[in-house]
């Protein structure tokens, strides 16, 4: 019994000296090995590692929940408990959708010089594929206008139901704005209940992460269940030229915005590889958004920007999906032996560029844009197909690089207009702005 006791103890010791990070690369881990051992294919003792797909789901659906309540409270005290006017939320709305333009842009290029430097579909067979079901993804690409009127709510509740995050942002600014006009108790008694319902939810968001690594343990276990490592065999050129991009996308964009904004390196990544991890094993942006608002405003990013920046970024910077677009595109023309010059390409580019901004608005949104890509330019919906087999594995990546980009772009947007702390030793980035409070 004492054995017994001692045992559990030093386990319980441990577990306080394994921080989250820790937890969740473990859980990582055990999933993939349980992936291998307890196939799809192949049920042992009654047992399959895709029966694990209810904890994942469970995880998910916890962290779905939240995530409402958590940005209306946020962005309503973010606005209206500090006196912001219209015209300063649109001075951000502005700087935000001018910064997701330049960075998605360089994700496309960086996702288009990869793909012609390396040729993953150089020698690769387009078989039998989608047919008719790709049609349809190709006709579900969303116009500007479509988009447009998606992000309006008809109905608040409507929105909430749906977790449509860019929508609550919208309702949420605008109800923030009138509250900043409401005087009297009125405002007093609303301002606190929405202060009230962010402390409560935030404090949900660390109940649930006590589950991720179980969440996201099953999660890689069904992954690799599903679609086991073998998938890389035939298709391991793309993945890779993917994950390659990605990095390159990292280090030669994210890191000099990073640098010349004097964002605090070591502090961001502690504060952004929690999030960074539970997108990754998850491929779910919408799983790191309650962590990702969190953290980053421990960081000391503003409320009202980190509120704001991270649901629109869902929309208008998808940094990782939008280089994955790029290079999965001329991938199948290159396996389908279709030529593309230069000019073709640059002019798909530009496409992806506007038509990857309605990834919020449509379900299965990269296959769409990528369906839709492939119709216009006339090459063959069957190379969907064959990416489907190793499209889990790229979204894993993809999703986290989104996550990343988002996080980063909050914390320039609040060192543009200044509330973001500057250490003593560094000068201003834009000497007009005066620095002020984070909250």
């Amino acid at each position: 019994m004492f054995s017994a006791m001692g045992t559990a103890h030093a386990l319980r010791r441990l577990s306080a000296r394994i921080g989250p990070s820790q937890r969740i690369a473990v859980a990582m881990l055990v999933g993939v090995a349980i992936g291998i051992c307890f196939p799809d294919g192949a049920r042992r003792g009654g047992f399959r590692a895709t029966d694990l797909q209810v904890l994942s789901t469970l995880f998910l659906r916890m962290i779905a929940s939240l995530i409402v309540p958590l940005l209306f409270g946020t962005l309503v005290v973010g606005i209206a408990g500090h006196g912001e006017d219209m015209k300063r939320v649109g001075r951000l709305a502005v700087r935000s959708l001018l910064y997701f333009e330049v960075v998605t842009t360089l994700a496309l290029a960086v996702g288009l010089l990869a793909v012609n430097l390396v040729r993953p579909g150089a020698g690769v067979s387009l078989g039998g594929g989608i047919g008719g079901a790709g049609v349809g993804l190709a006709g579900a690409t969303p116009t500007f206008a479509a988009v447009l009127e998606h992000s309006v709510p008809r109905s608040f509740f409507e929105a909430a139901a749906g977790n449509e995050s860019l929508q609550i942002v919208v309702f949420a600014i605008v109800f923030a704005v009138a509250l900043s006009q409401v005087p009297g108790p009125a405002k007093t008694v609303m301002l606190s209940l929405c202060e009230s319902l962010s402390e409560v939810m935030f404090r949900f968001v660390a109940i649930v992460m006590h589950f991720a690594p179980v969440g996201i343990g099953a999660a890689i276990a069904v992954t690799v269940g599903r679609s086991g490592l073998g998938v890389l065999a035939h298709l391991g050129a793309l993945v890779l030229t993917l994950y390659g991009a990605l990095l390159a996308f990292a280090a030669l964009v994210l890191l000099p915005i990073a640098l010349a904004w004097k964002v605090p390196i070591r502090r961001f990544w502690a504060a952004t590889k929690e999030p960074w991890l539970l997108a990754f094993t998850t491929a779910s942006s919408e799983a790191a958004l309650p962590l990702a608002l969190r953290n980053m405003e421990r960081l000391g990013v503003p409320r009202r920007i980190v509120s704001f920046v991270l649901p629109a970024g869902y929309t208008f910077n998808m940094d990782g999906t939008a280089l994955y677009l790029t290079l999965a595109a001329v991938f199948v023309a290159q396996a389908a032996g279709t030529a593309m010059p230069v000019s073709r390409q640059v002019l798909m580019m530009l496409t992806l560029m506007l038509t990857s901004k309605g990834l919020a608005a449509v379900p299965r949104a990269s296959l769409v844009i990528l369906s839709g890509t492939l119709a216009q330019f006339g090459l063959p919906l069957e190379g969907v197909a064959v990416i489907l087999g190793v499209d889990a594995l790229m979204d894993m990546a993809r999703t986290s690089v989104n996550v990343v980009g988002n996080c980063l772009a909050t914390v320039v947007m609040a060192r543009w207009d200044g509330s973001f702390p500057v250490p003593a030793a560094a000068a201003p980035v834009h000497a007009g702005y005066r620095a002020e409070p984070s909250r």
